[in-house]
């Protein structure tokens, strides 16, 4: 198969190009360049079977006007792009594979794909019209993924948590009630290879373990896994210091269920937390 891949260069990226490079598939990358470039764009799309569309700046920075605006054209103009030109194919790719995220549900409640309560904030409804450029896309099945936090060993959240919690300074994020919905990145690799493979997923899925946990639970996990403690907690103010707004992703979160993929009949290797960071932990580089 021919996939092309926009944020090929990210944690995620990165980790679906090897692996699918290691099981015979072709990547071929939607670069920056290729997406300013609308003729260039259809080059690159041209005789491919899928479009998988990771593109996004990084969440995890200081929210400044500058940064959210980054965001959105990261997420929204990207996207916005991509189905243009698949739009303008008399023989387009046979799927579109486009991202979202669990932020787009109101916080400090429980979700599955059925639910319509989101979240009115800035990642709300950033994601929101995220998902609704992609759903434009025509003549090819269209699947949004609703990402949790992606664990991995070589990026995203634990990267930077890591060598703190190693140290022995890692902690609770404010009163560590807030859920923390989450999944093991090679889980999200086995969901995307399937539905590529099958045709009858289409449509809106949670990529989030089955057993979403809490910010505490999630922090005493880790500190397990390293054999660290875990008793300095972190107060809401020293996160909005260094965040500000973007804070927030931090010290709220609801417990989101992949509720659409366990009905298909996906079973997880990691469905629960500690053994996804054992496994994380142990792994040679």
């Amino acid at each position: 198969m021919r996939i092309a891949m926009s944020g090929v260069s990210g944690f995620v990226g990165s980790y679906l190009s090897k692996r699918f490079v290691e099981n015979n598939h072709e990547i071929v990358a939607i670069t920056r360049h290729t997406l300013a470039d609308e003729s260039a764009l259809l080059a690159t799309l041209k005789g491919c079977d899928a479009i998988i569309n990771l593109a996004g700046a990084n969440i995890s920075e200081r929210w400044s006007q500058a940064h959210k605006k980054a965001m959105i054209s990261s997420r929204i103009d990207t996207t916005r792009a991509i189905v243009n030109a698949l739009n303008s194919m008399q023989y387009p790719p046979k799927i579109l594979i486009s991202t979202s995220a669990v932020g787009i549900y109101e916080n400090a409640k429980s979700h599955d794909e059925s639910s319509n309560e989101f979240d009115e904030g800035f990642l709300g409804k950033l994601a929101h019209s995220w998902e609704e450029e992609a759903k434009k896309a025509k003549g090819a099945r269209i699947v949004i993924f609703r990402f949790g936090v992606v664990l991995g060993k070589n990026g995203g959240a634990l990267k930077q948590m890591l060598p703190i919690f190693k140290l022995g300074l890692g902690g609770v994020l404010g009163d560590g009630n807030q859920g923390f919905s989450w999944i093991h990145i090679e889980d999200l690799y086995r969901a995307y290879n399937l539905v590529l493979k099958e045709e009858k997923y289409e449509g809106v899925y949670n990529l989030t373990a089955p057993e979403p946990v809490t910010n505490k639970e999630f922090t005493k996990a880790i500190g397990k896994a390293l054999h660290r403690p875990t008793f300095l907690p972190v107060p809401p103010f020293i996160l909005k210091l260094k965040f500000g707004e973007g804070a927030n992703i931090l010290l709220q979160g609801s417990k989101v269920y992949p509720k659409r993929l366990i009905d298909s009949g996906f079973s997880f290797l990691y469905s629960k937390i500690n053994l996804a960071l054992e496994a994380i932990v142990n792994q040679k580089e």
